[in-house]
């Protein structure tokens, strides 16, 4: 190819991918990184792609896929006119956005770095070693003493892979009881039931709150480890709103022999801005999510103590050797190749997790959710433990004639999500009397404490709405909707209210939106 012709081409494929660039600042619904620099195109490809006329590869998704994309677009648009206020969500930015959207989708790399059963990986190696150590510098820790392990898929899968490799099948657990706040996946079962794959492959017996106060009973905790002698404690939590006290967990497990993992999924943003106080001093293992409060993506990380255990009285060193059974355990125990695309926006996550913007994000998180509690408080309803310390807030809607179902719904038809969750007392997970409210999302769209104000009176009138609603339709959230549906009343007070919210959401910018 003349060098003539070869810079023809690189001028007609460069103004087609900006003017396709250009058009997708216009939809909303869709990320993009910036416009192509023509430098950066290698010759050989571009008169190739000049030829290619297979719509199905280089077609945009609004040609090749319009259904899709207007659910799409309609999500979005959902997205910006509520109030999403689900405690585990956030918006991420588009960094993040712009990783999952690269050509790392494209590449296999099972393994760790410099250690991979596929070639070509000399970039991913790169990627991934560097999501590591921003991993480990975001929680300030010394990489001789902390290994991190970037490739889970999520949480979940993130806390399946420490037991499976340091519990091992059958062996035993503790963790914090799903209708007190725990998550699924620290060991829950019902009294007929093994729910969560981790009651079905190890031994689990929970830990509980006190009733009256909504907070962990550390001593029933001690007393019951002794009994239960566990390999493993849980300090974690998925709706709980105090800090948890790591320094009384390690006591216990020390008591017990036992090993001391945390779940920070929910509060690890508020981890690494150092606004609470962190688990690294305490555990020997952290897992978390990436995105809630960290504002990243979908993705897990596992963290791991290295070095030095304990020494034995005759001098002889114990060493930890979490490494390489955590690492084992992810792949190729229960995982296939890593999400290359999700590990390249967790390091570009990490890094924002350093910056002094984010640290002041975090503050704010944390006054909103106090605001909100108080808020609700001085309008009578309930509030677990008495308040937050963290981005949730726990409502018990017993104190007002309701429940969590509805209660739930009728903020969702109002365009404000949540979720129906157990409050300390409760029976059955499946009948929850609350809602679980975060300040994560919102506040990432720059609500402050005077907003909050706003929300909470927001909420109040929707609960009331559902009051009334109650006292015809009963306690059955079946009959909460048919009532909505056959009575014009009230669903002329749910569209009035509703249409209020998404005018007063709209005003808020929602990250990606703006942009195009």
């Amino acid at each position: 190819m003349s060098e003539k012709l070869a810079k023809t081409c690189l001028y007609v494929v460069t103004r087609r991918f900006n003017r396709i660039s250009s058009q997708l600042y216009k939809h909303p619904g869709v990320s993009v990184c910036s416009k192509l620099n023509p430098q950066s195109i290698p010759v050989c490809y571009l008169s190739t792609t000049t030829k290619m006329s297979n719509k199905l590869l280089n077609g945009n998704l609004w040609d090749t896929d319009p259904e899709l994309f207007d659910l799409i677009k309609k999500e979005k648009e959902r997205q910006r006119s509520g109030l999403e206020m689900i405690a585990s969500e956030n918006f991420t930015s588009i960094p993040v956005l712009q990783c999952l959207s690269t050509c790392l989708h494209n590449k296999y790399s099972e393994g760790m770095p410099h250690q991979r059963y596929y070639g070509g990986n000399e970039f991913i190696d790169e990627i991934e070693i560097l999501a590591q150590n921003r991993s480990l510098e975001a929680y300030r820790l010394n990489p001789e003493e902390w290994g991190v392990n970037v490739q889970p898929y999520s949480g979940s899968p993130a806390n399946f892979a420490v037991y499976t490799g340091v519990v091992e099948p059958h062996g035993r657990i503790m963790g914090l009881d799903l209708p007190d706040g725990g998550h699924l996946t620290h060991g829950f079962f019902t009294a007929t039931k093994k729910i969560s794959a981790t009651s079905i492959f190890f031994e689990s017996m929970p830990y509980k709150v006190d009733p009256s106060t909504g907070l962990i009973d550390y001593d029933k905790l001690a007393e019951t480890a002794k009994l239960f002698k566990p390999k493993l404690i849980i300090a974690g939590m998925s709706c709980y709103s105090r800090c948890l006290d790591y320094k009384r967990f390690r006591q216990i497990a020390d008591d017990n022999g036992a090993y001391l993992m945390a779940d920070m999924a929910h509060v690890s943003g508020l981890v690494a801005a150092g606004v609470i106080p962190s688990p690294f001093e305490y555990c020997d293992i952290v897992t978390t999510t990436t995105h809630k409060t960290l504002r990243g993506p979908r993705a897990g990380v596992i963290f791991f103590r290295k070095g030095v255990r304990s020494v034995k009285a005759n001098g002889t060193k114990v060493m930890y050797d979490f490494e390489s059974r955590v690492n084992q355990a992810v792949f190729p125990g229960l995982q296939g190749g890593p999400h290359n695309h999700a590990i390249a926006a967790i390091a570009t996550a990490m890094k924002q997790a350093t910056s002094p913007e984010f640290v002041e994000y975090q503050r704010q998180v944390i006054k909103n959710a106090k605001r909100l509690c108080e808020g609700l408080v001085s309008r009578g309803y309930s509030i677990a433990t008495g308040g937050t310390d963290v981005h949730l807030a726990l409502v018990d809607l017993r104190s007002v004639g309701l429940t969590g179902a509805p209660g739930e719904r009728i903020l969702e038809l109002c365009s404000i999500a949540c979720n129906k969750n157990t409050v300390p007392g409760d029976k059955s997970a499946l009948n929850p009397s609350g809602i679980r409210l975060g300040t994560p999302a919102l506040t990432t769209r720059g609500l402050q404490e005077a907003d909050i104000d706003k929300v909470v009176n927001f909420i109040d009138r929707a609960l009331k709405i559902a009051q009334e609603i109650t006292k015809v339709s009963g306690p059955k959230l079946a009959d909460f909707n048919k009532t909505i549906e056959e009575n014009p009343t009230f669903k002329t007070k749910i569209k009035n209210l509703k249409e209020e919210i998404e005018t007063y959401s709209r005003t808020f910018l929602l990250p990606g939106f703006e942009t195009y």
